[in-house]
C-alpha cells in the first residue's frame, strides 16, 4: 500500500519496544504492554498496516480516558467440555482474545473441538494473528469478531447497524505455508481507509459509497458514507450472522449497541468475539491431513491460469510475503504516522521511536 509515499523502517523488536513503553507509561503492567506490544507487532509483519503500530495512537486514547480497564479480572462465565463464555473485563482486546484462544485449544485437547466466546472485550488487531494460534497445537483455528464501529447498513438500507465483522481461518500443511483466510466482511477493513486517509492516498471505486449510493474515493470523507459488503447481499447475510454470533450469542455489542471506537475514546465497548479450535487428530491423523493440504495447496497453484494472470493465490500468500520482507527487511511506516506516533511519546513522555 505504499502508493510512492516515503517510508521508513523499523525492526519488528524497535516497534515492540516503543509499544511497550507507551502501555506501560499509561499504566498497564508490564506483562500485558509485552503481550499487546507482540500482537500489534505481529499484526504489522502480516502486512495488516491498519491494525497494528497504526492502532497504537487511539488505544492510549481510550487507556488514558478510561475507555479500556488497564487491570481487568478476565474470567470464564460459562464453562462446559468443549465450550465456554469469557467476561473481558473490558481489558485490551489483544491480552482477552489470547486468553480465550489458550482456553479453547486447552478444551479442543481433550473434547477434539472447542468454541469459546466472549463480551466485554475491546478491538484485538488482526484477526489471523489469533486463527494461527491453535495451529501450534496441530489444529485449525477459526476467529470472528463484531468490528468496533458500524460503517455498514443492512443490504438496501441507509442505516450503518453493521460492521466489518471479520473472519479469520487458518489451515496447516505439512511443508506449505498455513492457508490463511483473513477477511472483513465488507470490501474494505475500515481500518484501511484510515489509513488511506493518512496517506492521503484515494480508495478504489467500489469500497464505498455515499448515503446517494455514488462511488466514493476520497478517505478522508469516509465518515460520510458506507461500506459495501462482499457479494452484494451474500456479504451482508454473513456480517449478520457473524455479528449474532461472535455478538449477540455472547451478550456483547450489536446493532445499535455498538460503540465507535474511532470518535468515541471513553465509553465501554463491550466488544464480542469467538475462537474456535478444531483438533486435526479428532478426524484423521494429523501428517496425513497436513501432506493433503500441501497437496491441495500446489493443485490449485499450478492450476491453469487466464491469460495475463502470473499464477493462483491461495488466502495468506500475502502476509506470507509480507513477513518474509518485513522480518527481513524491517517494517515500513510512512512518516504521518511516524509523526502521529511522535506526539503520543511526546504526551507520554517516553523516548520516541527512532
Amino acid at each position: 500500500m505504499s502508493n510512492n509515499i516515503d517510508m521508513q523502517r523499523f525492526s519488528r523488536s524497535k516497534l515492540e519496544d516503543f509499544m511497550k513503553r507507551c502501555f506501560v507509561a499509561t499504566e498497564l503492567p508490564e506483562k500485558d504492554a509485552e503481550t499487546v506490544a507482540r500482537f500489534m507487532a505481529v499484526s504489522d509483519i502480516m502486512g495488516k498496516d491498519s491494525h497494528g503500530i497504526f492502532r497504537l495512537p487511539g488505544y492510549i486514547q481510550r487507556l488514558i480516558n478510561g475507555g479500556i480497564n488497564k487491570t481487568p479480572n478476565i474470567k470464564v462465565l460459562k464453562n462446559r467440555t468443549a465450550t465456554a463464555l469469557v467476561d473481558g473485563d473490558n481489558g485490551m482486546g489483544h491480552l482477552v482474545v489470547n486468553f480465550c484462544a489458550k482456553l479453547a485449544i486447552k478444551k479442543a485437547k481433550k473434547s477434539g473441538v472447542s468454541w469459546v466466546g466472549v463480551n466485554h472485550s475491546n478491538h484485538a488487531g488482526a484477526a489471523g494473528a489469533y486463527a494461527l494460534l491453535p495451529l501450534e497445537e496441530d489444529m485449525i483455528g477459526i476467529y470472528v469478531a463484531v468490528g468496533s464501529a458500524n460503517h455498514l447498513p443492512p443490504w438496501g438500507g441507509v442505516e450503518p447497524l453493521l460492521s466489518t465483522n471479520p473472519i479469520a481461518v487458518a489451515v496447516p500443511g505439512m511443508h506449505e505455508e498455513p492457508i490463511l483466510l483473513d477477511m472483513a466482511t465488507t470490501v474494505s477493513s475500515y481500518g484501511k481507509i484510515k489509513v488511506h486517509a493518512q496517506r492521503n492516498i484515494p480508495m478504489p471505486e467500489g469500497w464505498m459509497v455515499d448515503k446517494n449510493g455514488e462511488p466514493m474515493t476520497d478517505a478522508k470523507q469516509a465518515d460520510l458514507g458506507f461500506l459495501l459488503p462482499i457479494g452484494g447481499p451474500k456479504g451482508y447475510g454473513l456480517a449478520l450472522i457473524f455479528g449474532i454470533l461472535a455478538g449477540t450469542l455472547n451478550g456483547a455489542a450489536f446493532g445499535r449497541d455498538v460503540i465507535d471506537m474511532n470518535a468515541d475514546r471513553s465509553s465501554v465497548s463491550n466488544t464480542g468475539q469467538f475462537i474456535l479450535a478444531l483438533d486435526i487428530s479428532a478426524f484423521m491423523d494429523k501428517n496425513d491431513f497436513k501432506q493433503e493440504i500441501d497437496k491441495v495447496i500446489q493443485t490449485m497453484r499450478n492450476s491453469k491460469t487466464l491469460n495475463g494472470v502470473e499464477g493462483v493465490r491461495l488466502p495468506g500468500d500475502g502476509s506470507h510475503a509480507a513477513m518474509k520482507d518485513r522480518n527481513e527487511n524491517g517494517i515500513p511506516l510512512p512518516k504521518p504516522l511516524i509523526e502521529s506516533l511522535a506526539k503520543v511519546a511526546n504526551t507520554l513522555n517516553v523516548t520516541p521511536l527512532k
